[in-house]
């Protein structure tokens, strides 16, 4: 057994948002703890249960690399000379060179006063995780499509949302429910 500070295995990565003073420590399994040998490294953890996975196309994997592993703080796993791996909260997010004229095409839809662009793709954080993203996201001078706010005030779905785009112009929605247990309320929006 190995013991670990309990944020990693709530946030199966060291997160930058998550400052290791408000972990408490819990034992994992070694099989669990992040592997390194003389051929590689594992930086992250998969996510408990089905982590999902995420490929999207990017028009240069500098910029991908770059905005994905500095600016939010993925780590680094896999990469070739033409796609990356990234571990975003355990989960598996790959960017795919496809050609330097890359950029996403963006449609709209209504959303509680928003324009969302769509497509989009992101994680639901906690509200701290959410607040210290947004900072992270103004320090590194992110411009925000739709800055962060509170939409569906009183409501079940109630979340802080924010999205912005990554270097190819691929749309980010980073999202914090007012209560989590609530994600996948059934109900009727007006």
């Amino acid at each position: 057994m190995m013991r670990v500070p309990s944020a990693l295995r709530l946030l199966p990565f060291a997160s930058p948002l998550l400052p290791l003073s408000l972990a408490a420590t819990v034992d994992i399994p070694a099989s669990s703890a992040p592997l390194s040998t003389a051929a590689y490294t594992v930086n992250s953890p998969p996510a408990p249960g089905s982590p999902f996975h995420h490929a999207f196309p990017v028009h240069d994997l500098p910029l991908a690399k770059e905005f994905y592993g500095g600016v939010l703080g993925c780590a680094e796993g896999r990469s070739s000379d033409r796609w990356q791996d990234y571990s975003l909260h355990g989960h598996q997010i790959v960017a795919h060179w496809v050609g330097e004229d890359y950029r996403c095409r963006d449609y709209y839809n209504p959303v509680d006063g928003d324009e969302v662009p769509v497509p989009h793709t992101g994680l639901a954080l906690t509200e701290e995780q959410f607040h210290a993203m947004a900072g992270r996201l103004r320090g590194a001078g992110v411009e925000f499509i739709i800055e962060p706010h509170k939409r569906f005030e009183g409501m079940p779905g109630e979340q802080w949302t924010m999205f912005f785009k990554d270097p190819s112009g691929n749309n980010l929605e980073f999202k914090a429910m007012g209560k989590p247990e609530l994600l996948f309320a059934k109900y009727n929006v007006e």
